[in-house]
């Protein structure tokens, strides 16, 4: 009994979810963080599981773990089964520095589908702080705010874990 009344309460919170996001999106215009989550699902029309992993943090044994946890993903269920967006922000985005040690197994990870977004906020921050613009690799996606993306793909029913 219990059980069932508890799924009748979680069936009534996501068809309200659910009719609360289809009428904020139809009154407002996509911003670019909608956009570039949309992409990121039109990249991977048939992945099964969706993804995003958070680097926070200027550690280089994160950024080993981020990039082995998305090899080993993409492994087990194969390139197209499963959409994977790696989100940096703060002292994270140095993983998406030009020069960064890691560029090479970037670069593959990107040609199996891999997205590797890099907040802006934290790059004009830098960029005020310092007077010098940080030089990006070439496959570092730019979105407004790291966080916000994150938010946007969790709501669009991408699991976040951060390593």
């Amino acid at each position: 009994m219990m059980q069932t009344v508890r799924s009748l309460l979680y069936a009534r919170l996501v068809v309200c979810a659910l009719l609360a996001g289809l009428s904020i999106g139809a009154s407002s215009p996509a911003s670019a963080q909608d956009k570039a989550v949309d992409n990121t699902q039109a990249d991977k029309p048939f992945a099964e599981h969706h993804l995003v992993l958070q680097l926070s943090d200027n550690d280089a044994r994160k950024m080993g773990l981020i990039i082995s946890v998305a090899n080993n993903l993409l492994k087990f269920y194969g390139p197209d089964r499963i959409a994977i967006e790696v989100v940096t922000f703060g002292p994270g985005i140095d993983l998406l520095r030009a020069g960064n040690p890691n560029e090479k197994r970037i670069d593959s990870l990107v040609a199996q589908g891999v997205r590797f977004d890099i907040c802006m906020n934290t790059v004009e921050t830098i960029e005020r702080e310092t007077g010098q613009r940080a030089q990006l690799n070439p496959n570092a996606i730019p979105v407004e705010a790291g966080v916000a993306q994150i938010l946007a793909l969790v709501a669009k029913g991408y699991t976040l874990v951060r390593p």
